[in-house]
């Protein structure tokens, strides 16, 4: 695992198939280099509140970016963003859901919630890889965040 004191995604994945791939999409454009990849919405908790396994972190330090899927196990997607955004420490965090749901619902839900994207992970390797490299440039390099760091 990765440092913690220096973050710029944190990546909440349970398929470890769409994780590899979107790692290794983030390699090529040398952007991986300070990623974290937890496999459910719980792990993604206890890390964004220095709570649980990752109490000794330092809350203050807080990743540029969150690439979320939402159908985990133990807290789905939904439930991570109702805390983060609830919290006035981490609620300016950029979120991006990647999920395969194109259910409406779920793309208004977490709208309504505050998200900063959601993006249809695509089923083409070629397509997909090409969505991450833009989200990752987009979200690292291009975006004005105001988080500091």
């Amino acid at each position: 695992m990765k440092t913690t004191e220096f973050i710029d995604i944190l990546f909440v994945e349970d398929s470890e198939l769409d994780a590899e791939l979107t790692l290794i999409a983030l390699r090529e454009e040398n952007l991986a280099n300070n990623v974290i990849w937890l496999k459910d919405g719980a792990q993604a908790l206890d890390f964004i509140f220095a709570e649980g396994e990752y109490s000794h972190r330092n809350i203050e330090t807080q990743p540029k970016l969150i690439l979320l899927d939402l159908k985990m196990p133990k807290v789905g997607g939904i439930e991570v963003v109702q805390r983060i955004r609830s919290d006035e420490r981490t609620k300016s965090i950029p979120i991006v859901i990647m999920t395969s749901s194109k259910e409406e619902k779920d793309v208004l839900d977490t709208y309504k919630l505050g998200i900063n994207s959601y993006i249809v992970k695509p089923v083409d390797f070629d397509k997909f890889s090409k969505s991450v490299k833009e989200i990752g440039f987009y979200w690292l390099l291009m975006n004005q965040s105001p988080l500091p760091g």
